[in-house]
Order: C-alpha cells, then sequence, then structure tokens
C-alpha cells in the first residue's frame, strides 16, 4: 500500500495537514536535547522528512523503512546540510544496529503500521543507549464534542475523498483514519513505553490533541 502511494505521499502529507506536520516534527527536534554530533535513527522514516531535520541540526542519522519506495525517495531530498544521513530498508523490529549503538531513536506516524508496535519500542531501546531518549510522534483523537466531532468528520469523510483523489489509492487514505480511531489513548502508550523497559515516559499532546508526541528515556544501569 505504501509503496503504491510514494509518488504523492509528500504533497499529501503538506495538503491535507495544511503543513502543520512540519511544525510537529520540529518539536520533536526540540525534545531530542543536543543533537550536534549525535547519533539518532529514525525508524519508519518515510521519504525522509524527520530524519533529514536531524541532520540540518548536525545529527549523524540513519533513516530506515519497510518499503523501499518510500524510502528510496529520501537521497534526493538532500541537500548539503544533509550531509551525515543515510538512508536503508529496514525492519523496524530488527534494526540492523548494534545494541546502545544510537543517542536516540524516533519514529513519526509509523508506528500504528508496524507488526508488533510494542516489539518496536522495545528495539528502540535496545539501539539506544542508556540515558539517550525515545521518541514517538503519532497521531491521535481530538477530545471534546465540538472539535473532536468536527475533525473525526473530516478525517473519515473528507480526507479519504482527498487523498483518494490526488493519489488514485482511496483505500490508503481510508486506512489511515481507521488505524488512528484504533490507536490507543496518549496514556496507554505511555504506559506500554514503560512496561517495554523506557524510563520516564511522558507525552505532550499537540494542535488540539490531533496529533502526540511522546518521549523516554532508556534508564541508566543499576549502581
Amino acid at each position: 500500500m505504501f509503496a503504491r502511494i510514494a509518488g504523492r505521499y509528500d504533497l499529501l502529507n503538506r495538503t491535507l495537514s495544511m503543513g502543520i506536520d512540519q511544525r510537529w516534527r520540529k518539536r520533536v527536534l526540540a525534545q531530542a536535547g543536543e543533537l550536534e554530533g549525535a547519533r539518532v535513527a529514525d525508524l519508519c522514516c518515510g521519504t525522509g522528512d524527520l530524519a533529514l531535520l536531524f541532520a540540518s541540526r548536525g545529527a549523524r542519522v540513519v533513516g530506515a523503512d519497510f518499503t523501499l519506495p518510500m524510502v528510496a525517495r529520501a537521497p534526493a531530498k538532500r541537500k548539503p546540510q544533509h550531509e551525515t544521513s543515510v538512508f536503508v530498508q529496514g525492519d523496524a523490529l530488527r534494526m540492523p544496529l548494534a545494541t546502545d549503538s544510537m543517542d536516540a531513536a524516533s519514529v513519526a506516524f509509523g508506528i500504528r503500521n508496524v507488526a508488533d508496535r510494542r516489539a518496536c519500542m522495545a528495539e528502540m531501546a535496545r539501539i539506544v543507549r542508556p540515558g539517550g531518549k525515545v521518541l514517538i510522534l503519532e497521531f491521535t483523537t481530538p477530545k471534546g464534542r465540538i472539535f473532536g466531532g468536527a475533525y473525526k468528520a473530516y478525517f473519515t469523510r473528507i480526507l479519504p475523498r482527498i487523498g483518494g483523489m490526488v493519489s488514485g489509492d482511496r483505500g490508503a487514505y481510508e486506512y489511515l483514519p481507521a488505524t488512528v480511531l484504533a490507536w490507543p489513548s496518549p496514556e496507554e502508550l505511555a504506559g506500554e513505553m514503560e512496561q517495554e523497559g523506557l524510563a520516564n515516559a511522558r507525552f505532550e499532546r499537540m494542535t488540539g490533541g490531533i496529533a502526540c508526541l511522546h518521549v523516554a528515556e532508556v534508564p541508566e544501569p543499576a549502581a
């Protein structure tokens, strides 16, 4: 499915979110800490938007995605400030990276699509050094009858039509709201992160609760 929509993926991201998705990704960078020289793994990287932002701040980045037609588009978007980024086809549940080799690991709008989200969290914890950060940016469902209701109507009725017209694949944009509406609450996801060995899990709702940024640390070993 993602291979089919790879050619229009970036255009639809900007259009359907009205460009707000870029602000959300920049918030991930703000929460990641010092990035100059940091080693960052961006899982489910798609066409590389978040990975390239990390690289523009001086991080050494490995972007990986399971879908080759998606990740194959990332190198063409590189500019001189992105020279510290590399892109590979890779499985978020079995990353080709050594244990404790990264300072941070991120996934933006991709963990809904893996076969086992808790295994993905555990894999992120494995590759990040003690004291490093794990960051998950994902859609969620806004609260409130008025805004929440209006958003749900847009998400389930209007978005699939626009996405289908532009991409030629309406099914892919019916899949998006279906997976978001079935997604656990921020509180539940934070609990799952801690159950998978991460510490100090917290979250920040953004844009009225349309998206949520989760941040946790890999704990230091006991004395």
